[in-house]
């Protein structure tokens, strides 16, 4: 890797961690009127390895009105090997809710996101659904959501592990999607243990569905800055030919934490 490559590396690094350096767990449901978390991870190395991988977070929840709630999370990530780009993912997630604070309550819903690995130029899909706070407490949340939404993805690729889609670039579909998520305070609420799932078949094919699963801790170290672990498990049933349809990753790093009243 030559120098100026690095040099832009060191500076994504460094915007991407004071950009959260503006305090902790993002919650619609929460009665602050901004919230913002940002994480970044990176790894370095040359000589008998060459290897650069950045992975940054940003989420933001934004109270618009007594009744309605903005939410955005945001991540990406970029993986070379010798100078070989091998990940340039992006994913995000959008919401608008409408009276959070419930037990119930519904949202609107789209998904902009890209994966190097499995081919996907481009995927959007847009939808809306409910979700269930099951546990609300200060040391733990768990939450249930389902929803329905249109997907469209325009791949690199015409040939694809189920043949029923071969010949064409795009897939369009209506999916059904179930989400789970929920975190815990441990150990006198110094560490935050947390995870997100969901699953997403498609209405027409069985075969067609993914699926994901993030498991994480938080331990906090000084005025909202933490250490983080991930865990990260992503399978997707359709996939062009040749690509595999799992990966997992583990990655750490530190994140900064923004509440304002």
């Amino acid at each position: 890797m030559n120098n100026k490559r690095y040099l832009i590396t060191l500076a994504t690094l460094v915007q991407l961690f004071f950009a959260g350096v503006v305090t902790a767990q993002i919650q619609e449901g929460d009665t602050l009127t901004f919230q913002l978390r940002t994480a970044v991870t990176g790894n370095y190395q040359t000589g008998n390895v060459e290897l650069l991988a950045i992975r940054g977070r940003l989420d933001a929840v934004v109270k618009c009105s007594p009744k309605v709630v903005l939410k955005t999370q945001n991540s990406h990530m970029y993986q070379a090997f010798y100078g070989n780009k091998a990940d340039n993912d992006l994913f995000s997630r959008n919401y608008i809710y409408y009276q959070p604070q419930r037990t119930l309550y519904p949202y609107a819903i789209a998904y902009i996101s890209s994966n190097f690995r499995r081919k996907v130029e481009l995927r959007y899909f847009a939808g809306g659904g409910a979700t269930c706070q099951i546990v609300r407490h200060k040391n733990a949340v768990l939450k249930l959501s389902a929803n329905a939404v249109y997907e469209q993805s325009r791949f690199s690729a015409l040939t694809f592990s189920d043949g029923h889609y071969d010949g064409s670039d795009q897939i369009s579909v209506w999916r059904a999607s179930v989400f789970s998520y929920g975190s815990a305070r441990v150990l006198g609420r110094r560490v935050r243990l947390f995870y997100d799932a969901y699953w997403q078949p498609a209405f027409d094919r069985r075969s067609n569905y993914r699926t994901q699963l993030d498991l994480g801790a938080e331990l906090p170290v000084w005025k909202g800055l933490s250490f983080n672990a991930l865990f990260t498990y992503t399978h997707e049933n359709v996939v062009p030919t040749g690509t595999r349809p799992t990966d997992q990753l583990l990655s750490f790093g530190v994140s900064y934490n923004v509440q304002r009243r």
